[in-house]
């Protein structure tokens, strides 16, 4: 391990810096900070509902008239059908096109998921990701879809609920004590705004902000973009409000007050906006509405527009996978989309239903079940039921993250929970609707067995921030709903002892405090337990078995494991491994996993999973496209590092036009008198001190330092390890390359390359064309040239920051590294230019992950300040 540390460690260590502070721990403080704002908005909701009782709610939800909830269903139909749109208007501002049915499931899925999860842009964003990286766009696409979608929601709400206002603010001040001229000008600001913004971009010109350059839809795009969230807002808008009673306030006012209340909900980071949203409603219609007839229309509003949607997804999704039974060609393209989003919904489903189980084990049961129970049950079987049933909530919870994930023993855990509370449910309180509920998730479950493959403990998954939060709410949540249940039962030791058929209250308070001592064991668990892989340097028989995996594989370049600088983690199987370094709190792997396809995806969950439990970002360094998928998977986000250069030796001759310099160089280097040889491994140590001559007189000529982990250093054994290319001048060797192959005699490279300062000019491409003949002659098909640092970055002006960044670097950063001379050195072998990727985990900052990787390949800051 280097000593040299990078600047985000001296800040993060060094105690001084509020902001490095902030940076390292911001998942945690925004997840406490969130836990709070749910305690705040539960402390609110049990002031504003004072007066109103549970008796009442459920006579309220009793009463709402069946054509009220047909109303509902029709109006979540539409805004779903509005919410596709986002995904289609998004796919052609990036110049795209996919298919409608494609499309239109994948966005369907991924609003159900973050209508009902929360964190819209990441769960929802985490399923296109898995769905349209297997419809071919590059992760640069998939996250401008996802900057469009979002910020087009954020505008077109704040561009909604600012009109709504300006409109209707005389009828809005009363519910909300707030002067009618106080909120137009709030309004008519948001209003102005909007309309300065889309006059700039009319043209679809781009606005600098800093460094960073963003371009503004057109026109065209911002009107039709405005309808269409407009039309999604009133349409849920109108889910809500038929299925409240009559009341005086009219459907202008409400959506105004619908659109506030969703926008602090998104803002609160409450998971759905849980209890936020409900408060904002409550306290600006309580004075209009009848609070009890309220909160059951809200419960009614989850259950249609959050829960149904979902369960809806799961349903399609199943059929699907079930078509794969049937040779049917047609449904094959639409079940690959479905084996992507998946296990997903399934992880949504058994959060919501682990919800689900949890508060029902806090609200009573209805008098006539208890009594049917009583004539055939003894009452420790109830109790047991009841109790057990909470504890098995908590474990639909726990499981939904590795059935995001999926872990196959997520997949056992959540089976055999939901069995267990199906017939627990039945016990309890003959609950049909959650036994019915519960058997879904188990049909789909069963249905999409084949997708949890990954053989991983789900105790060795430790819980992040986000869902030690997301634990937390549940428990607050069931907390505050005993509290308004049994608001009229006076508190009292007994009630912990008192075991009857009728008492409702001490069952629902030892559910309360049996999830509260599991939770909590969850969570110092998940905080406090070690880590559970650090990384060690390769052992020289774990090399050995490396280098005996790299050999029958096609890609040269992972011969660099035999450099022995890397640690080395391996496939369960023993034949696939990732080689990767650390530096500072980043885990660096170097390029794709090497060996068995087959265990690909398992190593890199089991590296992005090492990586967290050390408290580390997992990063992927030069990867393909073809690990992408399995990247997004794993939570991590993909930018674009460069462009490797690979040349097919089986049409590579040196004849015709466009090799002409190079036959001229070739002719001179022979006139100069360089000769070219190939010495075999076993040879190499005959040569080994002249060699190390010229890479010496290299490294002083250049005053250069030695490198590592992604490029090879002088080093006897490793260059003995493989043949070895020399040019000699009169006898003597002038320059060398050693040459990295498998036995598979698919791809041919080089690592080292290096010349003493008096070989002629024009040895470098010599040397070059005389491995690449040497190879073809060996039956070698490709050769790999190497990568050209941030070559074919996008320069148009709706390119991701990233892209913009690195194409102005490549164009006008040579005083600092010669990016467009080195492109075009390779560009002389005319090759197949294939895009290479940076993949970061845990939405890490790409800039810290980068410049760790540069300070591994360097040997720290000395030395990439050296050089």
């Amino acid at each position: 391990m280097s000593g040299h540390g990078n600047l985000e460690d001296i800040e993060e260590t060094g105690g001084f810096s509020f902001g490095g502070l902030f940076r390292r721990y911001r998942t945690p403080l925004l997840a406490a900070a969130s836990l709070v704002v749910f305690c705040l908005v539960g402390y609110a909701i049990m002031q504003l509902t004072n007066e109103v009782r549970y008796d009442d709610v459920v006579g309220a939800l009793a009463a709402t008239r069946p054509s009220a909830i047909l109303l509902a269903l029709f109006f979540t139909a539409l805004s779903f059908l509005a919410l596709i749109f986002y995904d289609l208007n998004a796919i052609e501002y990036i110049g795209k096109k996919l298919p409608f049915p494609h499309v239109a499931l994948t966005a369907f899925s991924a609003y159900a998921v973050g209508n009902t999860a929360g964190f819209g842009a990441l769960s929802g964003g985490a399923i296109r990701y898995r769905a349209y990286t297997r419809l071919g766009l590059s992760p640069e696409d998939i996250g401008r879809i996802i900057a469009f979608v979002t910020l087009s929601f954020g505008l077109g709400l704040a561009g909604v609920a600012a009109i709504a206002l300006i409109v209707i603010a005389d009828e809005i001040a009363p519910l909300i004590g707030v002067s009618p001229f106080l909120l137009r000008l709030i309004a008519g600001s948001i209003v102005a705004i909007l309309g300065a913004v889309m006059i700039i971009g009319r043209d679809g010109r781009v606005l600098d902000i800093g460094p960073v350059a963003i371009r503004l839809p057109d026109s065209r795009t911002w009107s039709r973009q405005f309808l269409v969230t407009a039309f999604d807002i009133a349409a849920s808008a109108s889910v809500l409000y038929v299925l409240l009673p009559q009341t005086a306030i009219g459907w202008p006012v409400f959506l105004a007050v619908y659109a506030i209340a969703v926008g602090l909900g998104v803002l609160s980071h409450v998971p759905a906006g849980l209890g936020v949203f409900e408060t904002v409603i409550i306290a600006s219609l309580g004075s209009a509405v009848n609070i009890d007839a309220v909160l059951g229309s809200l419960v009614l509003y989850r259950l249609v527009y959050h829960v149904l949607p979902l369960l809806i997804a799961v349903l399609a999704v199943s059929a699907a996978e079930l078509r794969r039974f049937v040779d049917h060609p047609a449904a094959s393209s639409m079940r690959r989309i479905g084996g992507r989003l998946m296990p997903q919904l399934l992880s949504a489903l058994a959060l919501l239903l682990g919800v689900m189980l949890v508060f029902s084990s806090v609200t009573p049961t209805p008098d006539q079940n208890l009594e049917f129970l009583s004539n055939y049950l003894p009452l420790p079987m109830v109790e047991g039921a009841h109790f057990l049933s909470s504890l098995l909530g908590l474990a639909l919870v726990v499981a939904a993250r590795g059935l995001g994930q999926r872990l196959d023993g997520a997949w056992w855990v959540a089976v055999f929970s939901a069995l267990a509370a199906l017939t627990l449910s039945l016990l309890k309180a003959i609950a049909l609707v959650e036994a019915a509920f519960l058997a879904f998730l188990i049909f789909g479950l069963f249905v999409s067995r084949r997708l949890f493959t990954r053989q991983a403990s789900l105790l060795n998954q430790a819980l992040t921030a986000s869902w030690l939060m997301a634990i937390a709410v549940i428990v607050v949540g069931a907390v505050v709903i005993l509290l308004f249940v049994y608001r009229d039962v006076e508190y009292s030791n007994q009630l912990w002892w008192q075991f009857e058929f009728t008492a409702e209250a001490p069952r629902g308070l030892r559910a309360v405090l049996g999830i509260t001592i599991i939770s909590s064991a969850l969570a110092v668990f998940s905080l406090l337990r070690p880590a559970s892989f650090r990384p060690e340097p390769a052992t020289d028989e774990g090399l050995v078995r490396a280098v005996e995996i790299v050999m029958k594989q096609d890609t040269a370049d992972a011969n660099l494991v035999r450099m022995g600088d890397k640690s080395i983690m391996f496939s369960e199987n023993g034949d696939a491994f990732i080689m990767y370094g650390r530096q500072g709190r980043s885990w660096i792997a170097l390029f794709d996993p090497v060996g068995d396809h087959r265990a690909v995806q398992e190593l890199v969950w089991r590296f992005v999973e090492a990586a967290r439990a050390a408290g580390c970002r997992a990063v992927f360094y030069q990867i393909s496209p073809a690990l992408l998928s399995h990247c997004a998977d794993a939570g991590l986000r993909a930018f674009k590092l460069g462009e490797l250069a690979v040349a097919d030796l089986r049409t590579f001759e040196m004849k015709g036009g466009k090799w002409a310099n190079l036959r001229q160089t070739a002719s001179r280097a022979q006139r100069d008198g360089l000769e070219f040889a190939v010495v075999e491994p076993q040879d190499v140590p005959s040569v080994i001190d002249d060699l190390a001559a010229v890479s010496t007189a290299w490294l002083e000529h250049h005053n250069a330092k030695e490198k590592g982990f992604s490029l090879g250093a002088f080093d006897s054994d490793y260059v003995s390890s493989q043949p070895v290319g020399i040019l000699k001048k009169d006898g003597r060797i002038v320059a060398f390359a050693n040459i990295l192959v498998t036995e598979s005699r698919q791809e041919g490279t080089i690592d080292l390359m290096r010349f003493s300062p008096d070989a002629p000019k024009g040895s470098m491409d010599f040397l070059f064309v005389q491995i690449m003949e040497y190879l073809r002659g060996q039956g070698f098909t490709h050769f790999n040239l190497g990568m050209a640092p941030l070559s074919g970055m996008s320069k148009r002006e709706a390119a991701p920051v990233w892209d913009r960044i690195g194409s102005t670097v490549f164009e006008h950063g040579e005083r600092f590294y010669n990016f467009k001379g080195l492109r075009a050195f390779k560009s002389k072998f005319h090759p197949h230019w294939q895009p290479r990727y940076l993949a970061v985990s845990g939405g890490g900052n790409p800039m810290i992950a980068l410049m760790d990787a540069t300070f591994l390949i360097g040997g720290g800051l000395k030395g990439v300040v050296r050089k």
